[in-house]
């Protein structure tokens, strides 16, 4: 009997509790599919997604896909992201935590699609350098620079957090990295918002986009 040979794609399986299809202009270029994993390093107090924390036995929508049956269910939008240069957005959750998933997936793809990830940036260094040549946009929510607010919102130290922003600086282009600075109600200020964004363009980052976190409406 030939011996099946192990590939990276065939070992490996994440958690995703969302995808979604055809979003325009939100996740990066064109036409792009949002895929949200479980499993976060943060505990912000106004997570979007708070399921990302749940075990997947307790997420109706969550289930372990492999890259190549991810592929398969998102290939039907393939001619939506050949004609506007989107692709796959990988979310959470944290995706860089998934790296293995993602590597596998773009190896699937064979540079048809454009990857993007959106990222806290706090995870083990090694998550990041997997990554930096596979991924074609960075989207990357830094919460607060200042590292006691920080502290407050996420429940973790922003140490990690610089030191991937320093290391994906130097190694990406700058126009293919978007920070996002979010005003985040009952923690920073206009003038702390104000004091990332000024911190942000002394390292040389140029596309910064700044929002407003909205508080989840309590039942």
């Amino acid at each position: 009997m030939k011996q099946q040979i192990e590939t990276p794609e065939r070992r490996v399986l994440a958690p995703i509790f969302g995808v979604s299809r055809l979003r325009m202009a939100t996740d990066g270029d064109g036409v792009t599919t949002l895929v949200t994993f479980v499993g976060c390093p943060l505990r912000c107090k106004w997570c979007l997604n708070n399921q990302c924390h749940q075990h997947i036995k307790d997420i109706p929508s969550a289930k372990l896909y492999s890259p190549r049956s991810l592929y398969h269910e998102v290939s039907q939008d393939n001619i939506y992201f050949q004609m506007t240069g989107g692709g796959i957005c990988f979310g959470g959750g944290e995706p860089l935590l998934r790296y293995r998933f993602i590597q596998a997936f773009h190896q699937l793809c064979n540079g048809r699609w454009k990857i993007t990830v959106e990222t806290s940036l706090n995870v083990p260094g090694y998550c990041l350098r997997e990554l930096l040549t596979v991924v074609d946009h960075w989207i990357v929510d830094i919460k607060d620079m200042n590292p006691d607010i920080y502290q407050r919102y996420t429940g973790n130290d922003i140490s990690p957090m610089l030191k991937r922003l320093d290391h994906l600086a130097a190694y990406r282009e700058i126009r293919k990295i978007t920070i996002r600075v979010p005003h985040i109600p009952d923690f920073n200020t206009d003038v702390d918002v104000r004091a990332s964004i000024a911190r942000l363009r002394e390292m040389g980052f140029t596309d910064i986009d700044e929002f407003t976190y909205r508080k989840p409406i309590k039942p």
